[in-house]
């Protein structure tokens, strides 16, 4: 019970404490590719977190013995603990935290499908009233509304409007047609996926609700900081800011991933103020340091079943 208790507090600040204190630092906007690991791993961390809390409350306590069954039964698990009163025949307790990891990530395979759906559906439409060009490596859509967004996946695209070629110099639209370039390549769909899958899980969770809408603007940026490698600033600055203010009919335009990421917005702003400061991104060491801490993250839960004290 001890360990069900230590598990269930540490669920709970990881649920409801750290993603406040994390939206509210500074640092993640300087380091967005980072702060993506950051919030996958406190996702990951908090689900085996319940997990186990689940387990330890439906099991009893179990004894130390010998081999790798005893160290599983040292830290509170083993695959044979029959959950109390389910009769003879005996429900697994393994059954139970099973079932909590596997309902996340059977919703994170629902959306991988549901989204594949879509953008198929999506390469149909432009096969017919798109054009390819092999200049830009894109279809042009022949829309006045200056948009530009990418289909990632097995075979991905990037789309742009003929609004987005009118509106924009040749620099510009090349910066734009680099951003959607580092979504494909960096497959940011699929963690926006699993946020997603997680915030539908648990809705009710303040970890799940700031985890999809921080990663998608994280994702937003870290493709921003790719563009930026290979284009100047001013040139970013200037198309994000034509597509998303000043031209776009009922306020901008978006980015497709599956899903529908909006250029305009307050994302939009976000990014704008981002591409003009002039603060110095944090060092590679301290940014190895964090993504360390991020990847141990999931291991903290088994660590607290395992403390001693914790049987």
């Amino acid at each position: 019970m001890t360990a069900a208790l230590a598990l269930g507090c540490y669920a709970a600040a990881v649920g409801v404490v750290a993603p406040k204190a994390l939206v509210r630092s500074a640092w993640p906007y300087r380091a967005p590719a980072v702060a993506v690991a950051v919030w996958q791993g406190l996702v990951l961390s908090f689900t085996i977190a319940l997990a186990l809390t689940t387990y330890h409350l439906v099991t009893p306590t179990w004894h130390l013995h010998n081999g790798m069954s005893g160290l599983l039964r040292f830290c509170g698990l083993t695959f044979d603990a029959p959950i109390p009163g389910t009769g003879p025949l005996g429900v697994p307790a393994v059954a139970v935290p099973a079932s909590v990891a596997l309902l996340p990530l059977a919703r994170f395979g629902h959306e991988l499908l549901r989204a594949r759906r879509v953008r198929a559906r999506h390469r149909g439409v432009l096969d017919m009233v798109g054009r390819h060009s092999a200049r830009l490596r894109a279809t042009v859509l022949d829309h006045d509304t200056p948009a530009a967004y990418c289909l990632p996946g097995r075979r991905p695209r990037i789309v742009v409007s003929a609004g987005a070629l009118r509106l924009l110099s040749p620099a510009q639209l090349e910066s734009v047609l680099e951003h959607e370039r580092a979504h494909i390549a960096g497959r940011h769909h699929l963690a926006l996926a699993a946020t997603e899958a997680f915030a539908r899980v648990f809705r009710w969770l303040p970890l799940a609700r700031e985890a999809r809408a921080q990663t998608a603007l994280l994702l937003e940026m870290a493709a921003d900081d790719r563009a930026l490698r290979r284009h100047p600033r001013q040139a970013l600055a200037s198309a994000l800011y034509t597509m998303a203010a000043g031209h776009a009919p009922g306020g901008g335009t978006g980015h497709a991933h599956g899903g529908a990421l909006t250029a305009s917005g307050p994302g939009a702003v976000v990014r704008l103020r981002r591409m003009l400061d002039a603060r110095r991104r944090p060092h590679p060491a301290l940014c190895g340091v964090v993504v360390t801490v991020a990847a141990g993250l999931p291991l903290l839960p088994p660590l607290l079943g395992c403390a001693p004290g914790m049987g």
